[in-house]
Parts: structure tokens; C-alpha cells; sequence
């Protein structure tokens, strides 16, 4: 009779077990070399610009500074200054900063909401969904961006605070729709059953046992929903619909090319930004399809 040492025991076991999901994300990541050349690369934007920021004294930053008006990039003034005689530099530093955490936290908010009346919607089914899915389907055809414009166009006064909050009033839809459609599929399974059948709380069957069966899928989501939040934040901010301009984002730099002078004489005003937005935005869309193939084992190049 063959005896396997406790060893070989843990071994066989350790191995037996599935990976986690970041382990997945891992993987995917490291056999896509796009993938991992952007998770770098942004890994290393985000970095330099929240240390760097957090050096950095807004308060003096935003002050006019009329003898430094348009000054070319130097070795003081590496990015050289604005109309105002600010320092671009400290300006592109801030305003990455400041549009990547308005981005997250957009969705992050969005993500909430989404998630707990998609998994309300999906769970229950019936009446309640079909009221649900009502509100969302008359909400859907309310046209997102001219209500956001309109919104922020009648406040007085506005901040960074008010803008997230608008931009989550409108932004939670897709998530919705998604978990959703997904709980509806767990729902019907026999997990879910046998759960309602030993009277478990229904919310307990919701967050505890559903909703970890899709985070990944909606890890996904909120991934690919970042690199549009920071498109959404810097085009209305470019419009003029976005933070105020005492804000730097990256939306305010870009802004500059609206001006025919720093458009064709001065191109540190506003290229910087814009080559920094593109660069995140295609860093974040490719790190997200590294981690929707992670999701689906049909997809999965590792």
C-alpha cells in the first residue's frame, strides 16, 4: 500500500486549485506584449505625476505671473509657460492628476450604482424588473452629454465635487444593464436555488454569492469604463463644460489650442497634454482587453 507524505499532499492540492483571477490578468498581461509594454508605461505615468504633484504647491502654481507670459520651454521652465506666466510643467503634473481621479472616481460611483440595481434588477426578477428596466430604458434615451452641459452650464458655482457628481448621474447605465443581464444568468443556477431554498437572506445571496461569481466581468467593464471617463472629463473641459479653469486637468491644457496663436506659435502649451491623454487612454483600453481575455477562457492566449 503506496503512502503519500503530507508533502506530497499539499503539493497535489496547491496544485489542484484554480488561479486567481489577478493571477489570470497576470498572465494575460505578460503573454501580450502590448499589454505589458502598456501596463509599464502607465504604471510609470502615474507614478512620476502623483509623486511629483505631491511636491507641488497649487496655490502658487495658478498665480498670474505677467513677466513670464509665453516663455518658450528652457531649462527653468522646462515645458515653458502659459498666458498667465504659470509653469506648464506643474500644470501638466496637477491636471494628469487630477483627470485621472476624477476618471476614477466617476467610476468607481458609477460602478456602485451600477451594481447594486443591475444585481436588484437581475436577482429579483419579475415586477421589479421589469420597472427597473422601464426607468433605465427612458433614462437611456435621454440625450448623456447636452443634459451634463446644461447641468453644469446653470450652477453658479461649481467644483470638482459637483463635477464627478454630475458626470455619475449619467454614467451608471451600462453598468447596470451589464450586471444585470449577468445576475440574471446566475440567478437560474442551482447555487442560487439551493440558497434561497435554506433561507438565506436574499442580500446575502446577492453580494456574497452572485456578485462574486461576476466581478470579474465587471472588473472589465470599470476598466475600459476608466479610459472613457478620462475622454468624457477632457472633452467637455476642452468645450468649456468641464472644470473650471483654475482647475488644471488635462482637459484645461488642451484647451490652449483653442486659441489660433498657441495653436500654430506655441505648441507647449497644449501638445504635452494631449500626447499624455492619448498615451493613458490607449495604455488603459489595452491593459482592459488584457483583462477581458482573462475573463472569458475562450479568449485567453495563456
Amino acid at each position: 500500500m503506496k503512502v503519500l507524505s503530507p508533502t506530497t499532499d499539499s503539493i497535489s492540492d496547491s496544485s489542484s486549485q484554480p488561479p486567481s483571477f489577478g493571477k489570470l490578468v497576470w498572465k494575460e498581461i505578460k503573454h501580450d506584449k502590448y499589454a505589458l509594454i502598456s501596463f509599464l508605461i502607465l504604471m510609470a505615468i502615474l507614478v512620476t505625476v502623483f509623486i511629483g504633484a505631491s511636491f507641488i504647491d497649487s496655490s502658487t502654481t495658478t498665480k498670474v505671473n505677467l513677466a513670464l507670459i509665453n516663455k518658450a520651454p528652457s531649462a527653468k521652465f522646462m515645458l515653458g509657460t502659459d498666458g498667465s506666466g504659470r509653469d506648464m510643467l506643474t500644470q501638466l503634473l496637477l491636471g494628469a492628476r487630477n483627470s485621472f481621479l476624477i476618471a476614477f472616481g466617476v467610476t468607481i460611483l458609477c460602478g456602485i450604482i451600477g451594481i447594486f440595481v443591475g444585481l436588484s434588477s437581475g436577482y429579483f426578477g419579475g415586477r421589479v424588473d421589469n420597472v427597473i428596466m422601464r426607468i433605465l430604458d427612458f433614462y437611456a434615451m435621454l440625450p448623456r452629454l447636452m443634459f451634463i452641459i446644461v447641468i453644469i452650464s446653470i450652477i453658479p458655482k461649481y467644483n470638482v465635487f459637483t463635477f464627478v457628481m454630475v458626470m455619475t448621474v449619467f454614467g451608471w447605465l451600462g453598468d447596470a444593464r451589464l450586471t444585470r443581464a449577468k445576475t440574471l444568468q446566475q440567478s437560474n443556477l442551482d447555487y442560487v436555488k439551493a440558497s434561497k431554498t435554506l433561507g438565506t437572506n436574499n442580500f446575502i445571496i446577492m453580494f456574497r454569492e452572485v456578485l462574486p461569481n461576476i466581478g470579474s466581468l465587471i472588473i472589465v467593464n470599470l476598466t475600459l469604463n476608466l479610459a472613457a471617463n478620462m475622454g468624457l472629463e477632457t472633452g467637455l473641459t476642452f468645450l468649456g463644460f468641464g472644470l473650471p479653469f483654475s482647475t488644471p486637468s488635462l482637459g484645461t491644457l488642451i484647451s490652449y489650442a483653442s486659441v489660433p496663436e498657441n495653436m500654430q506659435n506655441r505648441p507647449w502649451q497644449w501638445l504635452p497634454a494631449s500626447l499624455l491623454i492619448v498615451v493613458m487612454m490607449l495604455c488603459i483600453n489595452f491593459v482592459g482587453q488584457a483583462v477581458k481575455r482573462a475573463a472569458d477562457a475562450k479568449q485567453r492566449v495563456a
